[in-house]
């Protein structure tokens, strides 16, 4: 409730910082909104972590919790800097290895076990290691590369930390629970002003999604370390890492597929376009807020599957197998499908394919996501623009 009220009080005094300043998201031809939008959104979710955060530290201390707020916000730092002068992609990943680097070692937390995958347990160090930054540093940028439609990474972020709190839970590490619940309530005021405000939208920026980044990789170090107390649920037959792979699943998968392909297209996998999984859903449609939630809904998915795979008695093993068949199932085979389905069909006058049934069903689909006329949608605008804001 803390992070909540901070965050609420917060977001109307950034947004005018953010206008005043000229600190905003110009619309170009790979980007999907159509007029300068504040992108300050991240500093407003830092402000409800950070003051949340403070107050937990008082009653439960943890040096877990306290390296990962230095590392989010070193991370909010240098992702403002990016979003306001755009800095090198090399620097940015020399910081990102040394914050994933610098935690590993102030806490003696990160993936050292393999938790009985494929029959391994402890990992020696110059696997875990190397393992362990390259883990962190994917997981930091997969988060940076899925905002792209309003209400997505906000939404993601709160899903995330969902599963990752009821793991927590189930191991009584109330410190990690607690900070998953001052998470969701600093990005719910983000998430209603980003989805439904007019006036009052602003974008989260890198600042906030290398910060979201920073918190993920701490939950997975945290479930996959076996200094932590996650390691107890390896008895029970949880496969641990299948878990957390499917919880991280639409952000790994997606990121892997956009840079694979753009590296057989001989271009630079960090390179900007618009083959996201997000951006199909917006050619298939898709309202901005459909899209995220569809998203969203089939990352839920996938988790539920691992859990009803584990519940049926599946080996560790088969659980991880599972989990990654899934995982390239709706990222790489979806997006292939939809793809080919978008292209085919018969032609046009012009000799331009005007797609199958299947992409024309799924057109159908997103069109009813696009609420913006209803009453209730404007009933929120009102809300959101007016007594949220303070007005």
């Amino acid at each position: 409730m803390v992070s909540l009220v901070v965050s609420l009080t917060v977001y109307p005094l950034v947004l005018k910082y953010a206008r005043g300043h000229g600190i905003v998201d110009n619309p170009n031809a790979r980007k999907l909104q159509r007029v300068p939008i504040p992108v300050m959104g991240g500093v407003v979710v830092y402000a409800g972590i950070l003051v949340g955060s403070i107050i937990l530290n008082m009653f439960m201390h943890s040096e877990i919790m306290v390296y990962g707020l230095i590392g989010m916000t070193m991370m909010m730092v240098i992702g403002v800097w990016d979003d306001i002068k755009d800095i090198s992609a090399t620097l940015r990943f020399v910081i990102e290895i040394a914050l994933v680097t610098a935690f590993m070692e102030l806490t003696d937390t990160y993936i050292d076990d393999f938790h009985g995958l494929w029959g391994v347990n402890a990992l020696p160090a110059w696997v875990s290691y190397p393992l362990s930054i390259v883990a962190g540093v994917g997981i930091i940028n997969a988060l940076n590369l899925i905002d792209g439609v309003d209400g997505y990474s906000s939404g993601y972020g709160m899903l995330a930390c969902m599963c990752f709190g009821l793991a927590f839970w189930t191991v009584w590490s109330m410190t990690m629970v607690c900070l998953t619940l001052i998470v969701i309530g600093a990005l719910l005021p983000f998430f209603l002003h980003n989805v439904f405000g007019v006036k009052s939208k602003m974008f989260i920026g890198d600042g906030g999604t290398l910060m979201l980044g920073m918190l993920m990789t701490v939950y997975a170090f945290f479930a996959l370390s076996s200094n932590q107390r996650c390691d107890s649920l390896e008895d029970k037959g949880i496969g641990l890492v299948a878990f957390v792979l499917a919880v991280l699943c639409i952000p790994v998968f997606d990121t892997l597929r956009v840079m694979t392909m753009r590296l057989l297209r001989g271009r630079s996998p960090f390179s900007p376009d618009k083959t996201h999984l997000h951006h199909l859903f917006i050619d298939m449609g898709f309202s901005h807020l459909g899209a995220a939630l569809f998203i969203l809904f089939i990352n839920a998915m996938v988790v539920l599957v691992w859990l009803l795979s584990w519940k049926l008695g599946a080996s560790v093993d088969v659980q991880f197998y599972i989990v990654l068949a899934l995982g390239m199932a709706v990222t790489f085979g979806f997006y292939k499908v939809m793809k080919i389905q978008q292209n085919g069909g018969p032609l046009d006058e012009e000799g331009y394919p005007q797609g199958t049934r299947l992409w024309h069903m799924m057109y159908k689909v997103g069109n009813w996501t696009h609420r913006e006329q209803k009453r209730s949608w404007r009933i929120l605008r009102v809300l959101v623009d007016g007594l949220l804001m303070g007005g």
